[in-house]
C-alpha cells in the first residue's frame, strides 16, 4: 500500500487544456472517489495515474517515487475497467491469474493468489467457467479478482458499475466497499454517479471543467458545499436554488421570486440588498403555517417517502417528506425551509456566502 500525490497536474491535447493544475493528496489506504459530469477530466486523470496518458506538466507520485515517466506495468497499480476486459477464451481462474503468469510467477504462486482472491469474492465455485457463462455482476467480480491477485499498491476503478442494472449496482457498491475495508489498499475510483461517491468514499473530489471544485468527506461536501456547483451536484434529489436578494430589516430574510420571503438564520456582513442564490435541500422543507405559499404540481410517492414538485414564487422546487401527506395537484400548501440548514451563494460567482 502507498499514498498517492497528484501535484499541479495539467493535461493538454494540442492547444486545448483539459486539466488545469489539479492537486489531490491521497493518503495510504484511503478510498478516494473522483466525481463530476462527463468531460470534467476525471477519467483522463485516472488514466494519467495509470500511465495510459502522458502528463503535460506537474507530478504524480506513488509512495516516494515520481511515476511521470514510469511504464504502466512498473507502477504497481491494478485497474478495473468499465467493460470488464476479460479474455473470453480463458476460464475465470486463468483470467484472474494471467497477470501473474505474464510476470513469470510460478504455478504454485499463481494458484495460491487466485484461490485467495476467489475466496474473498465468493468466486470459488466459478473458477472453471468462462466469461460467457457468467452474469454481469460475476464478470465484474472476476475483473476485481484479477486486480486483487496482483496485490498492488493502488487500485484504480474506472466507472466499474455503469454497465450493471440498478439493483446489482447497489449490491456491487457494498462488495467494493467491504473489499476495501478488508484489504485496506489505497483506492482511486472514478464515477459520474454522486450516490456511488457518497456511499463509498472516504474522500470525494468533485471535478468540473478540468479543476477541483472541492474535496472532503461525503458529509462535509453535503453539509457545507463550497459553491453552487458542488451543492447542486451532491445530493439526490438535487438542491433547490432560488434567485433573489438578502434583506436585513431587523431580522434577516431572503426575498425570492415574486417577492416571497424565506427565512435566514443570519445574514453575511454587509449583505443587505445583495443579489444571492438561496439553496435548500428537498428534505429540509417542512409544512408550517408561517411558510411561503406553494402550489402542488406533481406528487411522487416512493413508499418510504413522498417527493413533491411544487411552484414556490413561480419557480419549481422539490420537497421530500417522510410523512404520507394526501396531496393532490393544484393544492396549496405552505412550505418553510429550515433556516439553520439553508445555503446562500453569491449570485455572480456561485461561492458560498454563509458559514
Amino acid at each position: 500500500m502507498s499514498s498517492v500525490q497528484i501535484r499541479d497536474v495539467r493535461k493538454s491535447f494540442g492547444n486545448f487544456e483539459v486539466l488545469h493544475g489539479v492537486s489531490i493528496p491521497i493518503e495510504d489506504g484511503e478510498f478516494v472517489v473522483l466525481v463530476g459530469p462527463s468531460g470534467c477530466g476525471k477519467s483522463t486523470l485516472l488514466r494519467m495515474l495509470a500511465g495510459l496518458e502522458n502528463i503535460t506538466s506537474g507530478t504524480i507520485s506513488i509512495g516516494d517515487r515520481v511515476v511521470n515517466n514510469v511504464q504502466p506495468k512498473e507502477r504497481d497499480i491494478a485497474m478495473v475497467f468499465q467493460n470488464y476486459a476479460l479474455y473470453p477464451h480463458m476460464t475465470v481462474a486463468d483470467n484472474m491469474g494471467f497477470s501473474l503468469k505474464l510476470r513469470g510467477a510460478k504455478a504454485e504462486e499463481i494458484s495460491t493468489g487466485v484461490k485467495r482472491a476467489a475466496e474473498i469474492l465468493a468466486l470459488t465455485p466459478l473458477l472453471e467457467r468462462y466469461p460467457r457463462q457468467l452474469s454481469g455482476g460475476q464478470r465484474q467480480r472476476v475483473a476485481m479478482g484479477r486486480a486483487i491477485v496482483r496485490d498492488p499498491q493502488v487500485f484504480l476503478f474506472d466507472e466499474p458499475l455503469s454497465n450493471l442494472d440498478a439493483k446489482l449496482r447497489v449490491a456491487m457498491r457494498t462488495e467494493i466497499k467491504e473489499l476495501h475495508q478488508r484489504l485496506k489498499t489505497t483506492t482511486v475510483y472514478v464515477t459520474h454517479d454522486q450516490i456511488e461517491a457518497m456511499t463509498m468514499a472516504d474522500k470525494i473530489v468533485v471535478m468540473h471543467d478540468g479543476i477541483v471544485e472541492q474535496m472532503g468527506s461525503p458529509l462535509e461536501l453535503y453539509d457545507t458545499p463550497a459553491n453552487q456547483f458542488v451543492a447542486g451536484f451532491i445530493g439526490s434529489p438535487a438542491m433547490n436554488f432560488l434567485k433573489g436578494n438578502v434583506k436585513v430589516n431587523g431580522a434577516a430574510y431572503f426575498e425570492g421570486p415574486n417577492g416571497i420571503k424565506l427565512p435566514l438564520k443570519s445574514a453575511p456582513a454587509n449583505s443587505d440588498g445583495k443579489p444571492a442564490v438561496y439553496g435548500v435541500r428537498p428534505e429540509h422543507f417542512t409544512i408550517a403555517d408561517d411558510g411561503a405559499e406553494a402550489e402542488i404540481v406533481v406528487v411522487e410517492p416512493t413508499g418510504s417517502e413522498t417527493q413533491v414538485f411544487a411552484k414556490l414564487g413561480g419557480e419549481q422546487v422539490v420537497a421530500v417528506f417522510r410523512e404520507r401527506h394526501l396531496f393532490n395537484p393544484g393544492d396549496k400548501v405552505r412550505l418553510k425551509p429550515d433556516p439553520g440548514l439553508v445555503h446562500l451563494f453569491d449570485d455572480a460567482t456561485g461561492k458560498r456566502l454563509n458559514s
